[in-house]
């Protein structure tokens, strides 16, 4: 029986589980998340849920549960666990691929401003200086912007963060895409958002918030992809399973 591991926790890794489902039913699938949200997927195959110990724990953990193939199919700015899984395939000498989903591309009237990380994107936010903001960063960066009390911080996220907010000037506003543009366009006019900060996640779950912040032009201050590791790469589902085909992992 063919064992694979998926490195889960975003909706291509679970429409990836579904599609080795249908194209191998006898294949074991094994869907692992670092356990940062409660809710649990409906997934075909086993689940396993938290960290592994780093490379040299989850090269164990690949040698121990006799894993034929690895995916990498964390969010693009998972930077740890894309490396982590590169040392642990290296290590075991188990197949790895990463799957990335493709950015979103930039159109006519976006305002991008692109910066390498969030220091650099709170300098540029000072610059501009909008009387709101909306941060889709996620729950860990809230941190980064405790100093900032001149202007409204709207912190949109899945999981509220784990301390509470001391600064009267953050909101945070849990939601769950994905989102539309219509719902995008009301939420940045009714809360007068002035500019958006964002990572470049890219896929279609998240994307309406790019083409209403165009549609509104507002300025949208994007922090880069960092770069995938060495290694086979593949921009969408199909193409894991084409490597999976071409691997004979998936017959």
């Amino acid at each position: 029986m063919t064992r694979i591991l998926i490195l889960g926790g975003t909706t291509e890794a679970a429409a990836l589980a579904h599609g080795i489902a249908a194209l191998a039913p006898g294949a074991d699938v094994v869907t692992s998340l670092a356990g940062l949200l409660d809710d649990t997927p409906d997934l075909p195959g086993r689940l396993r849920r938290g960290g592994f110990g780093g490379a040299e724990g989850l090269s164990r953990y690949l040698a121990d549960e006799r894993i034929d193939a690895l995916v990498d199919a964390t969010h693009p700015f998972a930077r740890t666990m894309a490396a982590t899984a590169s040392a642990a395939a290296c290590r075991s000498g188990v197949p790895r691929i990463k799957l990335v989903r493709p950015m979103w591309n930039r159109m006519p009237g976006d305002r991008w401003i692109e910066v390498d990380d969030i220091d650099a994107a709170v300098d540029v936010l000072r610059t501009l200086a909008p009387a709101v903001v909306l941060i889709t960063l996620g729950s860990r960066a809230v941190e980064s912007f405790r100093c900032i009390d001149d202007m409204r911080l709207i912190f949109r996220m899945i999981a509220p963060p784990r301390e509470p907010l001391r600064n009267p000037a953050m909101e945070v506003l849990l939601q769950r895409g994905p989102f539309d543009v219509k719902g995008e366009r009301a939420l940045m006019t009714e809360r007068g958002v002035g500019a958006l900060l964002t990572r470049a996640s890219g896929g279609g779950a998240t994307e309406a918030k790019i083409r209403a912040a165009r549609d509104l032009r507002l300025p949208v201050i994007m922090i880069r992809r960092p770069a995938a590791p060495e290694g086979p790469v593949a921009a969408t589902v199909e193409g894991v399973l084409d490597w999976l085909r071409n691997g004979g992992f998936a017959a």
